[in-house]
């Protein structure tokens, strides 16, 4: 396209989910209500783990920083729609659109490879149970943690100098809550063949490579499980990664049904609804997977309310 119809564009509209005033002071307060609970509820975790000596292991380890994580990527999304709404305003900057978007794959990004790592903690102590303390020592924890963030870090830079390269033109307005990486190479005016390209691929290699790792450890947890003689045994074995399980399916689940229909749907609108599932909901949620489904953590909680820990007491405000 001719650099004629080029432009420097300084805004984006998002447009969100909808125009009407009483739909969006509803959205308003349905919104507030679930950042705070994810907030709240990550935290929670966090401080609980930091604070009870029993759950200083790498799999709670790993848990603090997926629940770290989840509090940045809702952080990331949430509170802009927020502000929007409230002071009746769509206009995101330019540059807050950027830095939006690259937080967001940053923290997406860890999700993935958190889920990656957490499953590897699991496969050791199903598989290598003998081996485990020595597998999974608290120099490779870190190590591993350490080396989601460089990947995440890298594809984030990767693909946010891949948007900085495209030109705008005078169509601004992003059909979405937040500034999505597909749905601004969507509006550039500039040839973008290669910019999908890169995306589709970096997107296949960071998000397929996890998630094959997730299958062949849990291909691998299942055949141990099912060697395994005693339905107890089977059963305390699969307890340790019903959590985990549950998190995974639904990041999953979610995030690969919303790509898939938009790649099918015209409906912009609907694409962005959908989206809230795993942007907004799982943030939300994993905190009470983990705590309704683990009784250690339930242990934790219940110690910390019930003022057993003086520590944990200090910091829930007891």
């Amino acid at each position: 396209m001719g650099t004629g119809n080029e432009t420097q564009i300084s805004k984006f509209l998002l447009l969100g989910f909808s125009e009407d005033p009483e739909v969006q002071h509803l959205l308003f307060w349905l919104f507030l209500s679930i950042y705070l609970v994810t907030i709240f509820g990550n935290l929670l975790i966090i401080l609980v783990i930091i604070t009870d000596s029993h759950l200083h292991t790498p799999m709670y380890f790993f848990l603090s920083n997926l629940s770290l994580c989840d509090i940045g990527l809702s952080s990331t999304t949430v509170p802009k729609m927020l502000v929007n709404i409230q002071v009746q305003s769509r206009v995101i900057t330019y540059t807050g659109c950027i830095t939006q978007m690259y937080f967001f794959m940053i923290f997406a990004g860890l999700d993935v490879f958190l889920l990656a790592v957490m499953a590897y903690d699991r496969f050791v102590a199903i598989c290598h149970p003998l081996h485990y303390t020595v597998i999974m020592n608290p120099h490779i924890c870190v190590l591993m943690v350490f080396g989601s963030w460089v990947m995440t870090f890298i594809q984030s830079c990767l693909q946010g100098l891949m948007v900085l390269q495209l030109s705008f033109c005078t169509h601004v307005e992003i059909p979405h809550f937040f500034c999505e990486l597909r749905q601004m190479v969507q509006l550039a005016c500039s040839d973008t063949f290669f910019s999908y390209l890169a995306m589709y691929l970096i997107a296949g290699v960071l998000a397929g490579g996890p998630l094959g790792w997730i299958l062949f450890s849990y291909a691998k947890i299942v055949s141990s499980i099912l060697a395994i003689s005693s339905a107890q045994g089977k059963y305390k074995a699969f307890s340790t990664c019903a959590s985990h399980l549950s998190v995974v399916s639904l990041f999953y689940c979610t995030s690969i049904g919303v790509y898939l229909s938009s790649a099918a749907s015209h409906n912009t609108h609907s694409v962005a609804s959908a989206s809230v599932m795993y942007t907004v909901i799982t943030p939300m949620l994993n905190p009470f997977i983990y705590s309704l489904r683990n009784k250690v953590i339930k242990g934790a909680l219940k110690k910390c309310f019930g003022g057993k820990s003086a520590k944990c007491h200090l910091f829930c405000g007891g």
